[in-house]
């Protein structure tokens, strides 16, 4: 019998049906290959019906859609970005926040000077050959920092500084940890962005190396200088080389203009500046322990240190500059979690038994600010969130939840959304 027409179009049908079957039954074999293209050149797959949403991504739109109206309540400016088996499935913004915009994420962008740190003990391994334990207040890594002011500094290594216990006070008034202990710590001047480099070097140590975690931005900064030093590059310009450019990010910076004053050098504490879509590819290529695409842009064993219990952070759950739920402390989630917020209420969230990464937009106005980076907000905002104030809490509500109470409980809504 001859093969017609009919029988080649039969034979076609049947062959895209099998396609669909397929990616309905695996959806997880196509997300361990699927890397997003620029959003230049068309972005993320999106899913946006109940159904589809449901089928390929295993996800419940309408908890996605209350996780969304929570988030509306933590802060004045914000949203919510989801991904799972390598889909974005939703993607939602209020006030300023826009896709493109380009926020000051705060103390988020401590994981990306960490990240880059974690490239750089791969890329320089004969440079800085003890890695993570590699002491760094030496003429070879920190020749500014001589003589020291504080012996105890000789003894800080590179995973102390990365894990917040080099011993450096906390911002403000935070306390210190010992052994999940709290500590309590009187105020000392921290980072002045007017001498940034020597200003972190010099804040004082309420303890000794390793001996307990406090929360401090002067730490990751030092981890910064030792990056510039060893590599030869700022911050920035490596990030952009190792993991921007092949990414595929948009427009992205660092906020380095306040007050008319610029500063010299990025800020490894943070205050980096990415399209949103961006900070989800970030996260992703973390998901994907390192990879993007068909190279390994962070060591996979560096990103596997992320979401786990560190031997250079004894004290708390906090490893590599990520904060992870080993210890159940975020109840609702996973214990494999691991993230990192910022104030103003921003968090990018990992969930490698999920599948899943999940971007937290906040930010007052002020972190809007285009002279902050002196990169264009190619949008206009309808103003509806100008005079924005949060909901007190009282008996009968909850109020409205920022920083990180908010934060986790995005997380634990996001997770909940998952149904297999």
């Amino acid at each position: 019998m001859p093969f017609s027409a009919r029988h080649l179009a039969h034979s076609v049908f049947s062959c895209g049906a099998f396609i669909v079957w397929i990616l309905l039954a695996f959806p997880e074999v196509d997300a361990a290959t699927y890397f997003p293209p620029p959003d230049s050149e068309g972005g993320w797959r999106t899913l946006s019906e109940v159904g589809q949403v449901r089928e390929l991504a295993g996800m419940d739109l309408s908890r996605l859609e209350q996780a969304f109206d929570f988030t509306q309540r933590c802060t004045q400016n914000g949203g919510l970005l989801v991904v799972r088996r390598g889909h974005l499935v939703f993607e939602k913004y209020f006030g300023r926040a826009h896709r493109n915009a380009n926020p000051d994420m705060a103390s988020t962008g401590k994981a990306y000077t960490s990240v880059a740190c974690g490239i750089m003990l791969h890329e320089f391994r004969q440079a800085i050959p003890d890695g993570l334990d590699q002491k760094v207040f030496t003429e070879k890594y920190l020749p500014e920092a001589f003589p020291l002011d504080d012996p105890r500094k000789a003894e800080i290594t590179l995973g102390q500084l990365l894990c917040m216990t080099a011993g450096y006070h906390g911002e403000g008034t935070s306390p210190g940890m010992v052994h999940g202990k709290v500590v309590p710590l009187t105020q000392v001047p921290g980072q002045n962005i007017r001498d940034l480099d020597m200003s972190s070097i010099r804040t004082a140590l309420w303890t000794n190396a390793g001996a307990g975690y406090s929360y401090s931005s002067p730490a990751p900064h030092i981890a910064s200088i030792v990056l510039r030093r060893v590599t030869g590059m700022e911050l920035q310009e490596y990030i952009n080389e190792r993991l921007a450019k092949p990414m595929g990010w948009g427009a992205w910076g660092y906020c380095l203009h306040r007050g008319g004053f610029t500063m010299p050098h990025a800020n490894g504490a943070g205050s980096i500046a990415v399209h949103a879509t961006d900070a989800v590819r970030f996260g992703y290529c973390l998901l994907h322990q390192g990879k993007w695409n068909d190279k390994q842009l962070v060591p996979a064993d560096y990103v596997a240190l992320c979401g786990k219990p560190s031997p250079y952070n004894s004290h708390s759950p906090y490893t590599l500059m990520f904060e992870n739920n080993s210890d159940a402390h975020v109840a609702g989630a996973p214990r494999d979690a691991f993230y990192k917020s910022g104030a103003g209420g921003f968090g990018l969230f990992i969930v490698p038994s999920l599948d899943l990464v999940i971007y937290k937009l906040g930010g007052k106005d002020s972190q809007y600010d285009t002279a902050l980076t002196g990169l264009p907000q190619p949008f206009a905002h309808d103003g509806s969130r100008d005079n924005w104030q949060p909901i007190p809490r009282t008996p009968f509500n909850e109020g409205s939840l920022g920083g990180d109470d908010g934060l986790r409980r995005v997380l634990e809504m996001v997770s909940a959304a998952v149904r297999e």
